[in-house]
């Protein structure tokens, strides 16, 4: 079996696809791309398109190594989505050429359900107590909110206060049969970011999600010194080897790479092993498509340390757009009591419309469809993080 072509389409609301082809008339899907940058994710997929041409899919890890040894400049968000796009879309094909589950081809079920969350507007206390019941009637037990807006270096204490009431609406609805996680976002340094762990320790949460940067990691230590909720990260690191001080530091709790950014199914599932020989927890970032998800789910499926899944039905991005929409068969994404069931598809079990997917990125391209994050400054006209 040799690859014949890839055909890459830019939809809404801002995801990439990616339909790999082989001369047997197997194809298999994936999503490489990053968020607001998909057109140069897009000719990444195509560079690495040169080499794979006529290549043989089945050799999934030779072909990952190449595209990542090969390239005297590696890593990095651009060259690592495109190769977890490329990845997703091998496996998919292996999966279907054995008829079987990628989870199977990767280890094999360790779990017969897998828990799930979504993200929640509501800036306002009556917003949220609508999005939060909202999220509750769909049969989810867990979501997740954004501490805050912008935040500058220094701020006042009254945007910390404001989350906290968020988070006590939520509390007074349904106590703890919600479990809630915080997004920081990046968006607070450090000497904020200390307060507003201290603050949030009354209610319990699930995690904080990048109280700091990445690359700040290292003020997780101090971090942790005012909280006892578990600490999550992970989003913005690329290989194992960004995670490698991560690991060392033992300031991290949960694990957070995202399956079209971290070098795809190959990578990630090395990630999790990592996690598990530290004692960490796996929770994969998944704000995107169908195809994405489907890859963060074969993962779990094989790794005792996942805990929870990500996933974008209902997020603000998706008005318009969901995932299933892009879907012959959504019933694989049916959620019941937090729970999705695991479903014995071949390859990476989603069933892609492909005709909604032309139809939809030529509509996109027509309108120079694109999503870009937005700029933000602070009060006194500094850029802030988003």
């Amino acid at each position: 079996m040799k690859i014949t072509d890839l055909t890459l389409y830019k939809l809404p609301p801002r995801w990439l696809f990616l339909k790999i082809e082989t001369d047997e008339g197997i194809c298999g899907w994936g999503e490489p791309i990053v968020e607001g940058s998909a057109d140069i994710v897009r000719s990444a997929v195509q560079e690495y398109g040169k080499y794979l041409i006529g290549k043989d899919p089945m050799r999934i890890q030779d072909h990952w190594q190449a595209m990542y040894r090969a390239f005297f400049y590696r890593g990095g968000p651009i060259y690592m989505s495109a190769i977890a796009g490329i990845d997703q879309a091998l496996w998919d094909i292996k999966g279907k050429y054995y008829n079987a589950p990628v989870y199977d081809l990767i280890g094999g079920l360790c779990r017969d359900r897998l828990k799930v969350y979504r993200w929640i507007g509501g800036d306002r206390p009556n917003e949220l107590k609508q999005s939060v019941t909202k999220a509750y009637e769909q049969g989810y037990r867990a979501i997740k909110m954004n501490a805050t807006a912008e935040t500058h270096w220094i701020d006042s204490f009254k945007k910390v206060q404001e989350v906290c009431e968020r988070i006590a609406v939520i509390r007074e609805l349904y106590g703890y049969d919600m479990d809630v996680a915080v997004d920081f976002h990046g968006r607070v340094h450090k000497s904020m970011a200390k307060v507003m762990a201290h603050e949030l320790e009354a209610f319990h949460l699930m995690f904080i999600e990048e109280p700091v940067l990445s690359q700040n990691y290292e003020a997780l230590r101090e971090i942790s010194c005012h909280t006892s909720t578990p600490i999550a990260l992970g989003e913005r690191l690329f290989t194992r080897w960004d995670y490698k001080p991560i690991f060392e530091s033992g300031y991290v709790d949960i694990i957070q790479p995202d399956l079209s950014h971290a070098g795809g199914i190959s990578e990630c599932l090395t990630l999790a092993r990592m996690a598990e020989a530290y004692d960490v927890s796996l929770a994969p970032h998944c704000p995107l498509g169908p195809i994405a998800l489907a890859a963060c789910i074969n993962v779990d499926c094989v790794s005792p340390n996942a805990f929870i899944q990500e996933q974008s039905m209902g997020i603000h991005y998706n008005r318009n757009n969901e995932l299933l929409d892009y879907l012959n068969d959504a019933s694989i994404y049916k959620y019941d009591n937090g729970f999705i069931d695991i479903v014995p598809r071949p390859g990476l079990g989603v069933d892609v419309n492909e005709d909604y997917v032309k139809e939809a990125s030529e509509r996109f391209e027509k309108e120079n469809g694109d999503w870009k994050n937005p700029v933000w400054r602070n009060y006194d006209g500094t850029i802030a993080e988003w």
